[in-house]
């Protein structure tokens, strides 16, 4: 997974992730890439500085209090909600609506549902884009 900082051509900045370096590159030929805040598909990539590890190597739980974990969880948890307000739930059918998608079977357009093991395993072997959506932990209390 790589994580981009994008923009669009109305001035909006948002961070989204992709499956690999060229992923972006793909979905946007596709015309599949908009912005999160408006909807535009003029967006680009912004300059990305690298990104710095903490000092001494610490890594911090995303189920710890830590101010740096809980602002994190509000990041995954707004980008689940974005996700789950714009796009389609295709349910169980997840894998055939993506593979459909990819093919050009069908519009293009936002889903998540439910994928098994061996469905994730063949959209990936296949070339096809798709991201899981994160799992927050009092989704597992």
């Amino acid at each position: 997974m790589i994580q981009y900082s994008l923009h669009c051509s109305k001035g909006h900045q948002y961070d989204a992730w992709f499956k690999n370096a060229g992923a972006f590159d793909q979905q946007q030929a596709r015309g599949i890439v908009q912005c999160a805040v408006c909807g535009d598909n003029a967006v680009e990539k912004a300059p990305m500085a690298p990104a710095i590890a903490r000092k001494g190597g610490d890594s911090v739980s995303l189920s710890s209090g830590h101010p740096d974990a809980l602002k994190f969880r509000e990041m995954l948890r707004a980008f689940r909600q974005k996700v789950m307000s714009e796009a389609e739930n295709v349910g169980d059918k997840f894998a055939e609506e993506a593979r459909k998608i990819h093919f050009e079977e069908a519009q293009a357009r936002g889903i998540y549902g439910q994928a098994t093991r061996e469905e994730v395993l063949s959209l990936a072997e296949d070339g096809i884009d798709f991201m899981p959506l994160p799992d927050l932990p009092e989704e597992h209390n």
